[in-house]
């Protein structure tokens, strides 16, 4: 076979450290180094910001102008710490989501209620490609410019 060594031309890398949780979302990769040990993704609520954008206030989780009410489900406490269940809300918010639990990588789609306010701005989130030539393009690129987005997939 010509050019064998191409073959398989990445090195393989760890995902994360010994002890990290890996969460993909919206082209972001986020290692926390603490997860608790309960069903589901377990995070400290601090953490949540990073992971999806929502904050916990006092009237529930909150991203930008929408609050969700939360009850104490949850919440979890384990060896006197506190976490917040991160699926039991992606599955409130019906997001879907798929995880490796032994390899401790959750991966989390899009959030409906998200996408229905673009739909309402007419506003494509930010993302970015490679072009044929190797350069990187954003969408960030055109903001306050006319873009056609045109997607292909042989499959």
């Amino acid at each position: 076979m010509a050019y064998p060594e191409l073959r398989y031309p990445f090195d393989e890398t760890p995902i994360h450290a010994d002890g990290q949780t890996t969460v993909l979302y919206q082209g972001n990769t986020i290692r926390l180094d603490e997860t608790g040990s309960g069903a589901g993704l377990l995070i400290r609520p601090e953490d949540l910001p990073g992971v999806n954008g929502f904050e916990l206030k006092p009237e529930g989780a909150c991203f930008q102008d929408m609050c969700i009410p939360l009850s104490d489900r949850f919440f979890v406490a384990e060896d006197g710490r506190q976490w917040f269940d991160l699926t039991a809300f992606a599955d409130l918010l019906e997001q879907p989501y798929v995880a490796d639990e032994d390899e401790r990588v959750w991966s989390f789609g899009e959030i409906p209620v998200k996408r229905e306010s673009m739909m309402v701005d007419a506003m494509a989130p930010d993302f970015e490609v490679t072009d044929r030539q190797g350069n990187v393009v954003r969408m960030s690129d055109f903001k306050g410019k006319k873009t056609l987005i045109v997607t292909w997939s042989s499959w």
